[in-house]
């Protein structure tokens, strides 16, 4: 009988379960708190420097390459300065839509540290290769913007491309404390909230054998996602379901418990990022690109965006899958 296994005395359930799921949870939440101070004191601000010669490089105007500067510190800034020079007749709508692609690099950079510092205490150094082919899919499709922006775009005109983002003012730490303080209580009750029931679902649906039976019926009817095991089938639905956190607190169930290795967990977290696109379009980026853009044009620059990482995504992740 299961419940008379050593895994469920009080002791087993401390060991398997118990200080497994506190040391997640530990290093969540000191991941989540240097992460909201990184991003409170703007440290990718220094990496503005980078948009004059990759501006030049793609044949964008002066206030893409602003643009460009200004997402390193604030991808909204960023798409504030890309609306009012659209609807003031400086951007065309094509140079809109590669200066939107175009940000793809910073936009993602700023928000790195967040999803280095949750990964890590799940995954160890295994996280260094999700955090390493994202960032490779974000860098890929801003190579891929300057090359086809330099084949479709005039070289525009001289001028200054990192005034906008060079005028920012330097945050404080007590400040920059603060912010990241207010953000981290309001952000660890929902980080706990979906982690720790899932990890305790997860332990115990691999303790009673879910997977086994899950095996079959992948091999049957999930023959596209055969290259997966059962057990990353939990994480890429959660993936789909929830957050990024929902997720890794099931990768790190199954982690712990054996039934995934580092590499099949990595797999399931790009497969699981992959899928759940559309969702994350719909309730991340639709309601904000709508408060900048008209709602037409708010939905193509949203399509185009997505459709180009999901595409630089599903890249990496078969090279990643080939070559590991």
């Amino acid at each position: 009988m299961p419940y008379a296994d050593a895994s469920f005395t009080l002791a087993g359930l401390w060991h398997s379960l118990g200080w497994p799921l506190l040391r997640l949870l530990m290093g969540l939440a000191a991941g989540l708190l240097i992460a909201n101070l990184l991003e409170a004191l703007r440290w990718t601000r220094h990496l503005a420097r980078l948009a004059a010669p990759l501006a030049r490089a793609a044949h964008l105007r002066e206030v893409a390459g602003a643009s460009f500067s200004l997402a390193f510190v604030s991808p909204a800034a960023a798409n504030g300065l890309l609306s009012e020079s659209h609807n003031a007749g400086e951007l065309s709508g094509r140079e809109l839509m590669l200066a939107n692609l175009f940000n793809s690099l910073p936009a993602y950079l700023v928000h790195m540290p967040t999803i280095f510092l949750l990964t890590w205490p799940v995954l160890g150094a295994p996280a260094v290769f999700y955090v390493g082919l994202t960032l490779a899919a974000a860098a890929g499709r801003t190579a891929f913007t300057v090359l086809l922006a330099r084949s479709l775009l005039p070289p525009p005109p001289p001028g200054c491309l990192v005034c906008k983002a060079g005028s920012d003012e330097r945050t404080r730490w007590g400040a920059a404390l603060r912010a990241a303080w207010k953000r981290f209580r309001r952000r660890l009750p929902r980080l706990v909230y979906f982690t720790a029931p899932i990890y305790v679902l997860m332990y115990l649906l691999q303790h009673y054998g879910f997977f086994s039976l899950a095996e079959n019926w992948l091999a049957g009817h999930m023959g596209w996602l055969a290259f997966l095991k059962p057990q990353a089938m939990g994480i890429i639905v959660l993936h789909l379901a929830a957050e990024l956190g929902a997720a890794l607190g099931a990768a790190g169930s199954v982690l712990q418990t054996g039934g995934l290795s580092a590499r099949d967990v990595v797999l399931a977290l790009m497969v699981g990022n992959i899928l759940s696109t559309p969702m994350r379009a719909l309730r991340h980026q639709l309601p904000a690109y709508s408060g900048f853009f008209r709602p037409g044009l708010a939905l193509r620059l949203i399509l185009a965006n997505q459709g180009l990482r999901a595409a630089s995504m599903a890249l990496v992740t078969l090279l990643y899958y080939y070559c590991s």
